[in-house]
């Protein structure tokens, strides 16, 4: 905790201009394009996917099965210590421990994505299937070795603006790989556009050629927590295969977990429980906006032209706004400010499920849920990032990430009941107290660590 704290006073003496000027760095410029490459797979398997599968007039029982490739994405952390630790032969000595799984994963993306162009829904379905699990599974390790690049390549307080062009990035993807694929698929085909989204993921592959592999330099904290779980267990002299792997086991898998807990102690179960319950509100009340949306009788046109227009551009400048801040005030200022925001957001929802239909109280509650909802994700995405050791970056952001999202949507699964039992009103006022034990968390930790 005493490096996020002087990252933090460090950072409270620069001024606005300098803290603007962070967007101005390549490393953080970069992101953006590394961000496209991560969203762009993210949707081909998933509604662009199921849009496909429903125009070729596959079952929708099948459509539903399709689903479950999303579980790849949830699982992601099992073989994130193959990340952090396997070199790949030849590539890895070539670009690096990063960029050499970075490559390979987007490679694998990109075949993927040209498998699935070359197969028809109505005669070959099993292998899109197939092609469409290669696809994810490349995906949700791309997301890992971008991750742990992002942290690893600048220090925590450019963090918050790594997050912001990450989005920037991430969203336009979604826009092309989701409204783009659909264009190209009504005036040509699913193939052609397939074959064109494969064609995008060069933009990832360039950019992975470009840029510098981080500094990993020696970690002795880790080494010393290595050398003493391998000793407790015994594994610390003898030399055959068998405790071989069980060494490569427990400094890739067991040391990353135990070497947190080590850090932080007393702090690390309030450090995840936040991270647990930071995304709740959010979450929960996302699940049940676009229905809202519609009870409130607003036609399908008007939803997706404000969300579009103004949902777009607001979660950009919300997501800007958040890394500028944790350059300006460190990360737990921001991070607290944007749990705040979130849960006045909520409170906007409120005012809408009780005011009559307009259209402008629509763009303003979308306007700034999208753009509270950026200015925490920049933020959050900081303090997780924030969290990591380097020697571990991989394996214990993806943990931080999946803890990040399981307990929200487990929780968001009640929303229906609420809704039918309290109505929006209620609804609304419910999610937004759902944010309130991630703010007193935050408030507690900083006065733990000494903030006024």
């Amino acid at each position: 905790m005493n490096t996020d704290a002087k990252n933090n006073q460090d950072s409270k003496a620069l001024n606005w201009h300098e803290a603007f000027s962070a967007y101005a760095k390549p490393r953080v410029i970069g992101m953006i394009f590394l961000g496209f490459s991560a969203g762009l797979p993210f949707l081909l398997v998933f509604s662009t996917l199921s849009a496909w599968l429903r125009d070729e007039g596959v079952a929708r029982t099948a459509i539903g099965f399709f689903s479950w490739i999303g579980i790849t994405y949830s699982i992601k952390f099992f073989w994130a210590p193959v990340v952090d630790r396997l070199p790949i032969p030849w590539v890895t000595i070539k670009l690096g421990k990063r960029r050499s799984w970075m490559l390979c994963a987007q490679i694998v993306i990109a075949g993927g994505l040209l498998g699935m162009a070359s197969n028809d829904p109505r005669t070959n379905l099993l292998m899109i299937a197939v092609y469409a699990l290669v696809v994810a599974f490349g995906s949700a390790t791309q997301d890992i070795t971008i991750d742990a690049y992002r942290i690893e390549a600048i220090g925590d307080r450019y963090q918050g603006a790594m997050a912001a062009t990450y989005v920037f990035g991430y969203r336009l993807a979604l826009l092309v790989a989701g409204a783009g694929t659909l264009y190209m698929a009504q005036d040509m085909s699913w193939h052609y556009a397939y074959t064109i989204m494969a064609f995008l993921m060069t933009i990832g592959m360039i950019t992975t050629l470009i840029i510098k592999e981080p500094e990993h330099q020696r970690n002795t904290i880790a080494e010393k927590v290595e050398k003493k779980l391998e000793t407790s267990i015994g594994l610390d002299k003898q030399d055959n295969i068998a405790e071989g792997i069980g060494r490569w086991f427990i400094d890739a898998v067991a040391s990353p977990f135990v070497e947190f807990f080590e850090r932080n102690g007393r702090m690390a179960l309030v450090i995840l429980l936040l991270i647990a319950t930071y995304k709740l509100s959010e979450i929960t009340m996302g699940v049940m906006a676009n229905p809202f949306y519609i009870d409130l009788g607003f036609t399908l046109k008007e939803i997706a032209n404000v969300a579009k227009i103004f949902g777009f551009f607001m979660s950009i400048a919300g997501a800007a706004l958040g890394g500028i801040f944790v350059v300006r005030y460190g990360i737990k200022r921001p991070l607290m400010l944007g749990a705040i925001l979130i849960i006045l957001t909520n409170l906007l929802f409120v005012w809408l499920a009780v005011t009559e239909k307009s259209i402008i109280s629509l763009a303003i509650v979308i306007s700034a849920d999208n753009l509270s909802g950026g200015f925490a994700t920049s933020a959050f995405i900081a303090y997780l990032s924030s969290l990591t050791n380097r020697a571990y970056t991989a394996t214990q952001y993806a943990l931080f990430s999946s803890l990040m999202t399981l307990p929200a949507k487990f929780m968001g699964g009640f929303s229906g009941i609420v809704v039918d039992t309290a109505g929006y009103a209620y609804f609304f006022l419910y999610a937004g107290l759902l944010g309130i034990p991630a703010l007193l968390l935050i408030i507690y930790i900083l006065k733990q660590e000494g903030y006024s």
